[in-house]
């Protein structure tokens, strides 16, 4: 016995919370808890080392990507400024 409460009293409960509840949001619940679970069990798991490497690498490529956009703006940037300057002297 868990503590004087018997099986029939548990089932009487988990019917009256179906009923309160409905199967679908319980169901949710359920799915959400686990997620949960899931994701505080690989945050646990996870090399600490690693995933320091993982964002070093992602935000060298990131600036390595925001150079390449700045350095093609400026190239158009100076073929526009000589375009409009060819088109004044003329």
């Amino acid at each position: 016995m868990l503590g004087g409460i018997s099986i029939w009293q548990l089932l009487i409960v988990f019917v009256i919370v179906i009923l309160i509840f409905g199967t679908k949001k319980l169901r949710n619940l359920g799915g959400d808890l686990g997620g949960a679970v899931k994701g505080f069990k690989n945050a646990i798991n996870e090399d600490p080392k690693k995933t320091d490497d993982e964002k070093d690498a992602a935000q060298q490529a990131s600036l390595a990507h925001e150079e390449k956009d700045a350095t093609f703006d400026s190239t158009v940037e100076k073929q526009d400024a000589s375009e409009s300057k060819n088109q004044d002297n003329k």
